[in-house]
């Protein structure tokens, strides 16, 4: 009977506490877009060319900055890189709860000229927003 009657009064403290386990923390977090910029480098979390929408071949990797802001909670997002319209990589990323977060993700090119998109993807995988460039 003892235990029971722990098991029942964990069970309310919990429920009226508002527990929420980490993941389910995610999905709810919140935060909004501040900059998403698509690059040559990143040189102490700052994109070192600005925004660019051409690159060269030859610059072998393109980077893609973004600072969230108004981060309510840690959540976790995803860059997501396609080449003319076809996934390339997935690359998750956590950001921190807090006024900003500065993360970056880069690609590879491995010869793939044409239309690139990177998207950045909340944790339930709904698009919060985009950038395009075109390697040549």
């Amino acid at each position: 009977m003892k235990k029971i009657f722990i098991y029942l009064t964990a069970l309310a403290v919990i429920m009226t506490t508002g527990f929420v386990s980490p993941a389910a923390a995610d999905e709810t977090a919140k935060f909004t877009i501040g900059r998403l910029v698509v690059c040559s480098n990143v040189v102490a979390m700052e994109p070192e060319l600005g925004k660019e929408e051409k690159f060269p071949l030859s610059l072998g990797k393109v980077y893609c900055f973004l600072e969230a802001r108004q981060i309510s909670a840690d959540t976790k997002i995803s860059f997501v890189w396609r080449h003319n319209g076809i996934t390339q990589a997935t690359v998750p990323v956590m950001l921190k709860q807090g006024w900003r977060w500065r993360t970056y993700s880069y690609k590879k090119l491995e010869g793939m000229s044409g239309n690139w998109t990177v998207e950045i993807h909340d944790a339930s995988g709904t698009l919060v927003d985009s950038v395009t460039f075109a390697v040549e």
